[in-house]
């Protein structure tokens, strides 16, 4: 039986491009290499497509960039230059019915020597990776691809959003408002006494489209919430500020499309304030997850995998979730914090380690949610008839 051809696409224009590096070599390095070629392409910061072909453990490093680049100036190719040059040739000597949106996407993912593409793994965190941007891509290319379709990435990606959804399932959750950037800029003062009348200090204050915590600060006063509601306008031209819950913080990693299954439950235990981009990434081992979460009731942790599928489905996701929890120190009630469309994929990343420990290895968890990109492609294709 012939390899399948993976794109495994990592980087991107994102505050998580170093994740998404970090991801993407755990998953070349741990795809079965019986069952698929993988073809390496990385988007630099600038938002520069480039083909790569060098060692996979020069990527989570950056070393990856350098190669590429040096090797795009010998063979004078990459992904993204070749549909540029499509365009550009003269048409005269071309069939003009061959220039289509089609075409032109599909081409971005052709290297010029090699056979077509046959699915795409995005290993994207963040804006212009987990926001349905480049899922549209995928699709106008007509290839199939890893992970959750146009729809249910743009509203996982917007918290704001997600959480209209979230209280239309009836899922329980915190108390929240949302701004945007000109109200915080120009009406500083009258979107702080809002925030002052409806929750009460301390309050989260997030930018609604961002991962890893990017921009996320935890406001004690008024001061505080000022600073917080500037960093966060810089991070989006959308706001969300949450009522403080103080619980304990759970995760469920979903897996499938129509009929998902979740996980086990795990427990983030940060070493700061709260679960920032430092205590995720920067401060080595003194954040602590706890798989499955201990000391917690059977009746809970059945109750959170309920609401995990809930949360996949009514947002219409696909292939793979993470949902994040709070289930509360005192009462033990649980509310649903956010959804992650393509969470951390890295070997120590809460999605693979909850399926590890709810039995499947991370390389069958890899060649399962490939599988189940091949499934959603054909089940979402149409039949189009001229009238």
């Amino acid at each position: 039986m012939a390899k399948k051809r993976v794109a495994v696409i990592f980087g991107g224009q994102s505050s998580e491009h170093e994740v998404s590096r970090v991801s993407a070599q755990s998953v070349i390095e741990n795809i079965d290499k019986s069952k698929y070629d993988v073809i390496m392409i990385g988007i630099t910061k600038e938002g520069q497509w480039l083909t790569y072909d060098g060692p996979a453990n020069k990527i989570g490093s950056g070393e990856w960039l350098q190669l590429a680049q040096a090797d795009l100036k010998e063979k004078k190719q990459n992904a993204l230059l070749l549909a540029a040059q499509n365009q550009q040739a003269d048409t005269a000597s071309r069939n003009f019915n061959d220039i289509t949106v089609s075409n032109t996407a599909r081409a971005i993912f052709t290297e010029s020597s090699a056979e077509p593409i046959d699915v795409v793994f995005p290993v994207l965190h963040g804006c212009n990776g987990e926001d349905g941007t480049i899922q549209g891509l995928f699709e106008l290319a007509g290839l199939p691809y890893v992970g959750c379709g146009v729809l249910g990435s743009a509203v996982g990606m917007d918290k704001a959003y997600t959480k209209i959804i979230f209280e239309k399932e009836g899922l329980p959750q915190g108390d929240y408002l949302v701004f945007n950037r000109k109200q915080v800029n120009f009406r500083t003062e009258e979107v702080m006494e809002e925030i002052e009348g409806r929750l009460t200090y301390p309050c989260f204050v997030k930018p609604s489209n961002a991962g890893s915590s990017v921009g996320v600060s935890k406001a004690s006063n008024r001061e505080e919430l000022k600073r917080a509601l500037e960093i966060a306008a810089r991070n989006d031209r959308r706001i969300l500020v949450e009522e403080f819950i103080d619980g304990r913080e759970i995760e469920c990693a979903v897996l499938g499309n129509d009929n998902p299954i979740a996980s086990t439950v795990g427990e983030v235990i940060p070493c700061n304030d709260f679960y920032d981009y430092e205590a995720k990434y920067q401060v080595g081992d003194d954040s602590k997850v706890v798989i499955p979460a201990e000391n917690l009731p059977a009746d809970t942790v059945q109750k959170i995998r309920e609401y995990a599928v809930r949360a996949f489905k009514c947002l219409d996701c696909a292939g793979l979730s993470r949902v994040d929890f709070f289930v509360h120190k005192v009462t033990g009630e649980i509310y649903i914090n956010e959804i992650n469309t393509l969470p951390g994929f890295t070997q120590i990343s809460m999605y693979p380690k909850l399926w590890e420990a709810s039995g499947i290895p991370y390389t069958e968890l890899i060649d399962r949610l490939i599988e189940l990109a091949y499934e959603r492609y054909e089940d979402s294709k149409r039949e189009f008839t001229n009238q």
